[in-house]
């Protein structure tokens, strides 16, 4: 299928400062048809391209705050809706969700767009996708930034025996993902209640028992290990809730869970990615209070990043910020990436 774009009519709004950043209809809403299926992203701003790719069980949305503060300072911003998620195609077959495609969408996003160059950034399921595509086409994307997940290198052990090893006997929710059915219809049997309390529980507002709880009994529903809190922190207001809500609500949950039941078959077919680093210009940002930092091999990860990221820049974790970096301090995260392109070479 040819790239190709169709956007949606224009619609006037206030200067980038003063603009209601949760407000979806505000921003430009357009469609490519690359690849196969038909993405939908957001296009801001003009200058040197930088693509933000979202992880779960966010959206395009997450990055809201990012692409006013990016596009007010001179920056083309793209962010697209991942395929599975949002307006974006939700193809039916599991191997549809594999790295290779998840690459290919992002390359021809970039040729759809007519751009040649660009900063990708990638959140949680988001950044294997930005690792990877700065990995296998570092013509196309010449720097690299992940937010709240450090990932290794391509391990020596097929990733689903690596998790149960580290479980124990239990499940982690990269495990739990793994079946079919299952999951989708537990997180969609209440959606808003599944949202407000996976974004409260892996944030830095969630203390003691209230945390995301890693892991769950074999037979214990994954829900169990989040806390739906009685009044949700400032750092999402309820339209910005309520329009998460309306997306999972209209697309479920299947899509964005077949991310997750490809770790077997990227780690397969990525052979060729044994002992590749990447040399580009690159940069780590998490949140010190994040659940999913605790394990000691997560944060040996993070303490290891230089061994494959020889152009690492920077890497820091932000004291009191959870996992949803970009929503729960979005002033930092802006400051820090801002910081980060501002160091580039000028292209």
């Amino acid at each position: 299928m040819e790239p190709s774009i169709a956007t949606q009519a224009g619609r006037p709004r206030a200067a980038w400062g003063q603009m209601d950043a949760d407000d979806a209809a505000a921003f430009n809403h357009c469609f490519a048809e690359v690849n196969g299926i038909r993405i939908h992203y957001v296009d801001e701003g003009q200058g040197p391209l930088v693509i933000l790719v979202h992880g779960f069980p966010y959206l395009w949305y997450m990055w809201r705050r990012q692409i006013v503060a990016l596009a007010e300072a001179g920056y083309r911003v793209v962010v697209p809706d991942q395929r599975g998620f949002g307006q974006t195609d939700r193809p039916e077959a599991i191997e549809a969700y594999d790295v290779s495609q998840l690459v290919g969408d992002m390359v021809g996003l970039m040729a759809a767009l007519g751009e040649t160059s660009a900063v990708i950034v990638g959140h949680d399921v988001g950044a294997p996708v930005a690792q990877a595509a700065a990995m296998m086409r570092p013509d196309l994307f010449h720097s690299l930034v992940m937010l709240s997940t450090p990932l290794p290198q391509r391990g020596r052990i097929r990733p689903t025996v690596a998790l149960r090893a580290m479980a124990k006997g239990k499940m982690s929710h990269h495990l739990y993902f793994q079946q079919i059915g299952k999951p989708d219809r537990e997180l969609a049997s209440d959606t808003r209640k599944t949202l407000r309390s996976s974004y409260y529980s892996v944030s830095g507002s969630a203390v003691g028992a209230d945390r995301w709880r890693l892991f769950v009994e074999p037979d214990e529903p994954i829900l169990n290990a989040f806390t739906d809190p009685k009044d949700f922190p400032p750092w999402l207001s309820a339209r910005a809730l309520d329009y998460y809500v309306a997306e999972y609500t209209r697309t479920g949950f299947t899509g964005a869970l077949n991310h997750y039941r490809c770790r077997d078959r990227n780690w397969e077919i990525t052979s060729f990615l044994d002992g590749a680093v990447i040399r580009q210009p690159s940069m780590f940002v998490g949140g010190a209070a994040d659940p999913s930092l605790e394990p000691p091999n997560v944060r040996h990860v993070y303490d290891q990043l230089d061994g494959y990221l020889p152009g690492l820049r920077k890497k820091v974790l932000l004291p009191g910020v959870g996992h949803g970096a970009a929503e729960e301090s979005a002033d930092q995260v802006n400051a820090l990436l801002l910081e980060f392109l501002g160091q580039l070479p000028s292209r």
